[in-house]
């Protein structure tokens, strides 16, 4: 019988580690093993106290790991599984953090043993930044946390990663993977391509010159969506493209009635625009605080049921 849970999180950015943070506020008997293929961040992460200790191998990192957290860009998820899958431990359980859903869940199909068990998830959150030093062990408190469980998917796999996210503070929320990309294509995609959008109009104007004196905060704010990795964004938004478009022609038939609304001159049909926009992003708000009044669809998640499988159970290796 094991008396203590080893987790390990590949990827000790800003949601890796959060999670590393969380989960040893958490009290409870866990090693946390932390592997970056940036040295420095997995350094960072375990002087933060997020990890107990770092590998920088990702086969020695994972092999005798009960439950694999892979909080690392859509990308680099395929070639993730390949390496680590046939070293994972019988029962094991591997989960995600990526904003899209559906590709993970073929990798994972397709690439883990069948005895390692895949659940994809998705925290909701606000991040401060991309790295360990932009983490804090509360991102995921009163936020929602995307699960997306498939018809064949372990319950107890679905019923650990639940316990997960209360652990971490956050509320369930069970959604299929193709309806998940498909929503997630319009309020967390296509804000990355629409940034793209702007800097690019921007930057290739013959005044760009004399314009990036006047760019402010606004243009700082909208540009830092791109991310960092040029790749990473370009391979995410192709992966949902077919969403993704369907949503830019909406938003680009949206750009043309505000042109029309500009060209008129007409003052009152554009505030009327303007005081919609305005209701509804309110609305947003509020409804985002109060975790849009949802109540978890399997009941409420008890906190110590998140490692009992494990601690008792020997893992999930019984199905």
């Amino acid at each position: 019988m094991a008396d203590q849970v080893q987790i390990t999180i590949v990827g000790t950015g800003c949601i890796g580690t959060s999670i590393g943070l969380a989960l040893h506020q958490s009290k409870q008997p866990l090693l946390v093993v932390g592997h970056d293929k940036e040295p420095g961040h997995a350094n960072t992460a375990r002087t933060m106290k997020a990890i107990d200790k770092s590998d920088w191998n990702l086969i020695g990192a994972c092999e005798n790991a009960d439950l694999v957290i892979l909080a690392i860009p859509l990308n680099a998820i395929e070639p993730t599984l390949k390496a680590a899958g046939p070293y994972l431990k019988e029962g094991s359980v591997v989960t995600d953090t990526a904003s899209l859903k559906a590709p993970v869940v073929e990798w994972a199909t397709a690439l883990l043993p069948s005895h390692v068990h895949f659940v994809g998830g998705d925290p909701v959150v606000t991040s401060a930044g991309a790295g360990p030093e932009a983490a804090s062990a509360d991102l995921f408190r009163n936020s929602l946390y995307c699960i997306t469980p498939t018809p064949n998917t372990h319950p107890d796999a679905v019923s650990l990663i639940s316990g997960l996210v209360v652990l971490l503070g956050g509320r369930p929320y069970y959604l299929d993977a193709v309806e998940h990309d498909g929503l997630a294509a319009g309020v967390a995609h296509l804000p990355h391509a629409l940034a793209l959008a702007l800097v690019r109009s921007s930057s290739r104007q013959g005044a760009w010159r004399e314009l990036r004196k006047l760019a402010g905060g606004g243009f700082e704010q909208i540009g830092a969506v791109m991310g960092e990795d040029p790749d990473a964004l370009a391979d995410l938004l192709l992966a949902n493209r077919d969403n993704l478009v369907r949503w830019l022609d909406g938003y680009g038939a949206e750009l043309q009635t505000i042109r029309a609304l500009l060209a008129a001159g007409e003052r009152e049909p554009l505030a009327q625009a303007v005081d919609q926009a305005l209701v509804a992003y309110r609305q947003w708000g509020s409804d985002r605080r109060n975790l849009f009044n949802e109540a978890s669809p399997g009941g409420e998640v008890e906190r110590p049921a998140f490692l009992r499988q494990m601690l008792l159970g020997g893992g999930l290796s019984r199905k």
